[in-house]
């Protein structure tokens, strides 16, 4: 496997332990950690497809190795996370909806430039309630922020 791979594979997990940490632990701190409230990243801003899609995939793996619970919220801070090392934009997007059974389901996603990264199924379903935004960085702050894929 490549090294770099290896390297967000770890990192994913990390990530995802820390914000499984701050919901349980911190549930205000979470939110904190997630960005600027109501508001969103425009839709054109210049992401990188292939590091998008190597975050989103290495959280999703990662997810499921993890012993404790890594659904939408978990994923959506560790995404914030890794974006915001990289100096990519990132929107989270917490919403509601009714079940088959009627009852309120909540559900989180992310999304950078144009990309989602987490939870993107059904997201058509939920009525956005609030979204977190975190701007792509300036070019100076993003080499301070962690390595990005050299490829």
């Amino acid at each position: 496997m490549d090294p770099y791979v290896k390297k967000l594979m770890l990192e994913a997990y990390l990530e995802l332990a820390r914000a499984r940490w701050l919901k349980y632990r911190q549930h205000g701190r979470i939110q904190a950690s997630l960005g600027t409230i109501q508001q969103e990243t425009p839709v054109e801003d210049e992401v990188a497809k292939r590091e998008a899609g190597s975050i989103a995939v290495a959280i999703e793996v990662m997810s499921r190795y993890a012993f404790w619970e890594s659904e939408c919220l978990v994923k959506a801070g560790a995404a914030v996370q890794m974006l915001k090392r990289r100096g990519m934009p990132v929107t989270v997007y917490l919403g509601t909806a009714r079940n088959d059974a009627g009852e309120f389901v909540a559900h989180a996603w992310t999304r950078s430039g144009p990309w989602y990264i987490t939870g993107a199924d059904d997201v058509a379903q939920y009525t956005v309630l609030t979204t977190f935004a975190v701007p792509k960085a300036e070019e100076g702050a993003r080499s301070h922020a962690g390595k990005t894929n050299p490829s």
